[in-house]
């Protein structure tokens, strides 16, 4: 079985939304104007890309990242080249220039867990981690905390009134600019 790691810049009320400059939003763009930039912050994304060997978004993530991360040859290399899955009960058929295998429900994302090989990593897609949680798929949290407070804004974590779920926190770190690594994994 596959694990399933939901990786997420989020601030220490649980925003999410539109951290690296996406239109649309109040507050975009926080990750860069919340705190000083420190490269060693960001060691857990680049390892997220050598280690992981698919990537699973949502619709609306797949939409906006399908035009750019394709041009970003050398920072999204790995990315670029592993199997791409999109949850989507709209999507008919992918972006070719990035392409992906369209999943039309979240019952189906167990397909792809079932099968062999390294982890399937889930970036943005706020919607879709929350479902994912709430279906129980999520094994891991790769989580970036930014020291700084959103209000408003999309949430990582579901709002569904449902029993407590347990995490382990198995790795952590708190860097020169405030940003805390938190990677959790999911006890079950």
């Amino acid at each position: 079985m596959r694990p399933l790691i939901v990786t997420a810049f989020v601030s220490v009320d649980g925003v999410m939304e539109a951290p690296g400059g996406e239109p649309g939003y109040r507050n975009s763009g926080w990750t860069f104007t919340s705190v000083e930039m420190d490269p060693a912050a960001y060691e857990l994304k680049t390892r997220e890309q050598q280690e992981a060997t698919a990537l699973l978004m949502g619709r609306r993530s797949y939409e906006a990242f399908a035009p750019v991360w394709p041009t970003m040859t050398e920072e999204f290399a790995g990315y670029n080249a592993m199997p791409r899955y999109v949850v989507s009960t709209t999507l008919t058929e992918d972006d070719r220039r990035w392409p992906a295998t369209v999943l039309g429900s979240i019952d189906e994302v167990a397909d792809p867990k079932r099968t062999e090989g390294g982890p399937i990593s889930v970036h943005g897609s706020a919607t879709l981690g929350r479902a994912l949680a709430d279906a129980g798929l999520v094994d891991r949290y790769h989580l970036l905390v930014f020291p700084v407070l959103l209000g408003a804004g999309k949430r990582l974590f579901s709002d569904t009134d449902k029993d407590a779920q347990k995490l382990e926190l198995v790795e952590h770190e708190v860097y020169s600019n405030g940003v805390q690594k938190q990677v959790f994994d999911v006890v079950r």
